[in-house]
């Protein structure tokens, strides 16, 4: 039977492979949307989580190697530095990808045209102070309802947030979030804490916003 201690162990190295895995899969994601969107802001969040994915690596191999004094299979611990090594080479790949727009080389005419067609969009945004997200647990805040985005990602100074139900948003985060074109704006909007105008045929006329407020256009 395993002790604490060991089992704390093993449950660390699993976790930390998992965070590789989603780290990686997400630059990849990133990555590609990048070049569909030919944004560099998207490009280069690929080459910040590079230097993140840089250090969960290296956590995570002195984590492996650090049961070969105890651990009798050998093999499976080799098995595991090549899955992180598996990991890496992915994230370098998205990197890769992300150089491409950072370059600033010109989409190829087919890409180009598959991007003017492509009905969703990644877009990032900044919370600002007046937002209304601001507090708000992601389960409360309901963005995906309200502007047809869903959150990929959030970074909060220097460090990545996986988005979860319970994560509570706070001026200044930095959200990565995917969707339909048509709710970009809405979206925007909504993390600057702006309403949205709502155009009258008569010229000073007086209407109730969802908040409660007056606007006049």
């Amino acid at each position: 039977m395993s002790s604490p201690d060991e089992a704390k162990c093993f449950d660390r190295i699993c976790s930390e492979l998992v965070e590789m895995k989603d780290t990686s899969e997400l630059m990849m994601d990133l990555a590609y949307s990048s070049l569909l969107l030919n944004s560099r802001e998207l490009a280069e969040e690929v080459l910040q989580l590079e230097e993140r994915m840089d250090k969960m690596h290296t956590d995570f191999e002195l984590s492996v190697l650090s049961r070969c004094a105890e651990e009798r299979d050998l093999k499976g611990l080799m098995a595991l530095l090549r899955m992180g090594s598996t990991m890496e080479r992915i994230a370098d790949a998205a990197v890769e990808i992300a150089e491409v727009v950072l370059r600033g080389i010109e989409p190829h005419p087919i890409l180009r045209m598959v991007i003017e067609a492509a009905d969703e969009t990644v877009e990032r945004g900044t919370v600002s102070e007046r937002s209304p997200l601001v507090g708000k647990r992601l389960r409360e805040a309901r963005i995906p309802e309200g502007t047809g985005m869903w959150i990929l990602l959030i970074r909060r100074g220097d460090k990545w947030i996986r988005p979860r139900p319970d994560t509570v948003l706070q001026a200044g985060d930095i959200i990565i979030a995917s969707g339909y074109a048509d709710g970009a704006e809405d979206f925007k909007r909504l993390l600057r804490g702006e309403q949205e105008k709502r155009k009258r045929r008569t010229k000073g006329e007086a209407l109730d916003d969802p908040a409660g407020s007056l606007w006049v256009i």
